[in-house]
């Protein structure tokens, strides 16, 4: 079994060397430094659980090792120091130590500290060994499936995570691009400050810019009032902008603004105000052909896309559907304080059906199912599969372009008793440029 690792840095000897025996006693492995540069080539050589380090050191302070572990979870540090007031402790514990101790040392304390570390360490790893099989049997946070198309997301996830770095999250309408967004957050250190996700394309251009950055009061007809913006409200945590592609040409100009400066202006307003918020966005437009059609700046994407992660449709996931299916069957039970169960012969239309509307598709057949049926939940006596919109479509040779598009998209419209949400997620288009359809037909 590997000992967990303690770094001890201080540029007294004597004391660096008395601690290291104490602490090699409660059962780790030591190793020891004198400046901060010899700490931060012993952190190359082995990453520690802990540090234990000297508020002073001759070439900075100790608190300064924290920064050599940018973009990974850093180890518990433990400031040492023989300078001890409210001050020392309130300073030393906001630059992210979890202890300070004070010369001549308590050793009592030390062991105190070391055995509740320990006891993490182990917890640490029972939580890690529990989430990696979770993770096989096709549990990963809220998302579900074991296929390797999704083992592959996961380690993207897992990696990307502890980054701070923007990730653009590509895959055809109801893949759960907002999950993928989601897990990323729970699995960052931003995961205790706020989620905030914007749908762009349901947003009308007039508002986008006033939604995403905030308003003063007096900016335009109707603000009334001072206007916090999305990104002013995931302040501390991460904003995810779903249907980039979605955005005004103009509005993208100012969003790439935005991400350089880390700051934005509201509308109407003229002083700065300063973000840490961290951006992951989504598209279900291919990109290259995104950038080509004029819907997302090149410029813009090189700033979105540092990370990209490609969420594979439902019909390359394998027996992802039949887990799914399941899922969202116990989710229902839950609900309702049921025990309904699929018949043989669902499961197998259910694992035969190619899903064009992916996850969301799968979802919402389920639930209309559960509704419909009793005990045994039955999808073809329900009906709830895949609608076929061509009985109602009497477009013929000859026909215009623009006329077929309305007719598929009343006829989808029709089958779905009028669900635009679920009419553009079949069609594959926004709910705004679903609208903007609508209005150019006089229906809305």
């Amino acid at each position: 079994m590997t000992l967990p690792l303690a770094l001890i840095v201080d540029d007294d000897r004597g004391f660096a060397l008395g601690l290291t025996r104490l602490v090699r006693t409660e059962g780790f492995d030591v190793v020891s430094a004198h400046s901060l540069e010899e700490a931060r080539a012993q952190i190359a050589s082995r990453r520690p659980d802990i540090i234990l380090a000297d508020l002073r050191l001759p070439d900075g302070s100790g608190a300064d090792l924290l920064g050599s572990f940018e973009g990974t979870e850093p180890p518990d540090l433990v400031l040492v120091t023989a300078h001890a007031s409210v001050e020392t402790a309130v300073d030393v514990l906001r630059r992210g130590a979890v202890d300070y101790l004070t010369k001549p040392i308590d050793f009592g304390r030390v062991k105190i500290a070391l055995t509740a570390l320990k006891r993490a360490l182990e917890l640490k790893g029972e939580v890690g060994s529990l989430r990696s099989e979770l993770r096989r049997l096709g549990r990963f946070g809220s998302l579900v499936g074991a296929s390797p198309a999704m083992q592959r997301v996961y380690d993207i996830i897992e990696r990307v995570a502890a980054s701070e770095a923007r990730v653009l999250i590509s895959g055809d309408t109801g893949t759960g691009k907002e999950l993928i967004a989601e897990a990323i957050h729970a699995h960052s250190r931003r995961r205790r400050g706020p989620f905030v996700a914007v749908n762009c394309g349901a947003i009308s251009t007039s508002l986008i810019e006033s939604e995403l950055f905030g308003h003063e009061r007096g900016s335009f007809t109707g603000a009334d009032r001072q206007h916090k913006g999305h990104f002013e409200r995931a302040h501390g945590g991460t904003l995810f902008l779903d249907e980039v592609t979605e955005m005004p040409m103009d509005s993208q100009v100012r969003l790439l603004r935005v991400l350089e400066a880390s700051a934005l202006t509201r509308v109407g307003g003229t002083t700065p105000v300063t973000l840490d918020v961290r951006v992951l966005a989504a598209t279900n437009f291919p990109i290259a052909q995104a950038v080509a059609a004029g819907k997302l700046r090149q410029d813009l994407l090189y700033r979105l896309n540092v990370i990209g992660i490609q969420v594979p449709p439902l019909r390359e996931r394998g027996d992802d559907v039949a887990l799914l299916a399941e899922h969202f069957l116990e989710g229902l039970n839950a609900a309702a304080g049921l025990r309904r169960r699929f018949t043989e012969a669902s499961l197998d239309r259910i694992r035969e059906h190619p899903w064009p509307g992916n996850v969301r598709e799968l979802k919402n057949v389920v639930e209309r199912a559960y509704v419909l049926t009793d005990d045994e939940v039955d999808v073809e006596v329900a009906s709830a599969l895949e609608p076929d919109p061509s009985p109602s479509l009497h477009n013929g040779v000859g026909s215009s372009l623009g006329e077929s598009e309305r007719q598929l998209i009343l006829a989808t419209l029709d089958h779905f008793s009028g669900d635009k949400r679920k009419a553009a997620a079949m069609l594959k288009i926004s709910l705004n440029t679903l609208y903007s359809r609508l209005r150019e037909y006089k229906l809305d």
